[in-house]
């Protein structure tokens, strides 16, 4: 049995033993007519839960430091769709679905799912959280419909925090040890901090078989010419004191490291599901795709990263004068637009992001779809998600942060990821 095939019938076993019903991915059930007219509502409700978590997540208390947000992204859509297609079946099921009396109400289930799964990962927000599913019941009138479908979502979200229980999330991150080679992953100047998510590359993908099953090919030497036309490029385009870098490209360098790169592109859903009126079971799938994909992506960026430990453009350039480039003069006081991110860079986590977000919405709405976007207060334009993927790694380039071959192979593994995701979900 391969790997894949293996994890889903360990899951589906779990699954059956707790009592539910169409375990797994892409699972159909027979519904009756009295489930497919249940009450569905308005997909606003989503984005309001979205943008709770995002509210959270601003409290850099909330949650250990050694958690990977996008975690709760994917636990929190993915607990909302399926309660959702739990009572309308209007789509396979993400994990499960538990059994619906005819007329319970989805927009309760989404309601209670997300309530339930935020509460369980930040107990301590919970008075909020209470709030603001007080708020979101009081919009459902009162009847059997809305309990039962309360308790749909409530069965949903219990079942799917205690299958995530043991992901490896939780565990210590073992401690890093940097190498002395030329290429080698070491702490970067001027605070070298430690390298973060250590271990997150074996915590235990959403939809994915395991982090590595779309691994990028090794990087190119950092001896090679390949490697050196890609750092002369971040050497020159990435300085904070660079004279080839534009106005444009310097805002754009800053517009996208203002902000988590998931919390951006979660806020683009936020505004095409509002701005298209989506139905709740549209939003639902939407966001379960946007997320699901966007957690994988970063447990297979990370797994990537710890299996290279490739070292950052600061570091590449500051030890060019060990020659071990002929075609790099290095430049010990070189210093980057923005301080480097404390991991390895290859491949670039805003290219495999970007990548897997973009094309995940593109295969909901127009991939010429124009966009603005707005983070920390400015907003930037594009003609398409594609646009918008492009400029979001580019930018790494213009802040000395990644090569072109770190972004390359971020961009690959996000399509990957995403084009995986979209065909069980």
């Amino acid at each position: 049995m391969g790997g894949k095939q293996k994890t889903l019938a360990i899951l589906a076993g779990t699954v059956l033993a707790a009592g539910l019903t169409s375990p797994a991915f892409g699972s159909t059930t027979a519904h009756s007519p009295a489930l497919r007219t249940a009450a569905t509502g308005s997909g606003m409700s989503v984005v309001e839960w979205n943008r709770e978590l995002i509210t959270i997540l601003g409290d850099p208390k909330a949650q250990p430091s050694t958690v990977q947000p996008t975690r709760s992204f994917a636990l929190l859509q993915a607990a909302e769709y399926d309660a959702v297609v739990s009572i309308t079946r209007a789509g396979p099921a993400y994990v499960f679905s538990v059994s619906a009396p005819g007329g319970a109400r989805a927009d309760a289930a989404a309601d209670q799912a997300a309530h339930d799964v935020l509460v369980a990962l930040y107990p301590a927000k919970r008075a909020a959280v209470d709030q603001r599913l007080s708020s979101q019941l009081s919009a459902i009138p009162n009847g059997p419909g809305k309990q039962a479908g309360i308790g749909v979502g409530a069965a949903v979200a219990r079942r799917l925090i205690s299958l995530r229980s043991n992901d490896g999330s939780a565990a210590e991150p073992p401690r890093f040890r940097p190498g002395n080679k030329a290429g080698d992953y070491r702490p970067t100047p001027p605070k070298f901090p430690a390298p973060v998510f250590t271990n997150w590359g074996s915590v235990k993908p959403f939809v994915l078989a395991s982090g590595r099953q779309f691994r990028p090919a090794p990087p190119p030497a950092v001896s090679g010419a390949a490697y050196a036309t890609a750092l002369n490029e971040v050497k020159s385009l990435g300085s904070k004191t660079s004279t080839t870098r534009t106005p444009d490209q310097t805002a754009a360098a800053k517009f996208w490291a203002a902000a988590p790169v998931w919390n951006v592109w979660n806020q683009v859903a936020q505004g095409l599901v509002t701005s298209q009126n989506a139905s709740l079971e549209k939003a639902v799938k939407v966001f379960a795709r946007l997320d699901l994909s966007l957690a994988d992506t970063t447990i297979a960026m990370y797994d990537a990263k710890y299996a290279y430990r490739v070292w950052r453009p600061v570091n590449a350039i500051r030890l060019g004068g060990t020659h071990y480039n002929p075609s790099i003069v290095g430049d010990p006081n070189w210093t980057p637009l923005l301080p480097t991110a404390p991991d390895p860079s290859y491949p670039g986590a805003h290219g495999a992001l970007s990548q897997a977000a973009a094309t995940t919405l593109a295969g909901f709405y127009d991939a010429r779809h124009h966009l603005a976007v707005t983070s920390k207060g400015a907003t930037r334009t594009f003609a398409g998600f594609q646009d918008a993927a492009t400029e979001a790694w580019l930018s790494r380039i213009w802040s000395g942060q990644h090569t072109s071959l770190d972004n390359r192979a971020g961009q690959q593994l996000g399509t990957q990821v995403a084009d995986f995701v979209a065909r069980h979900l």
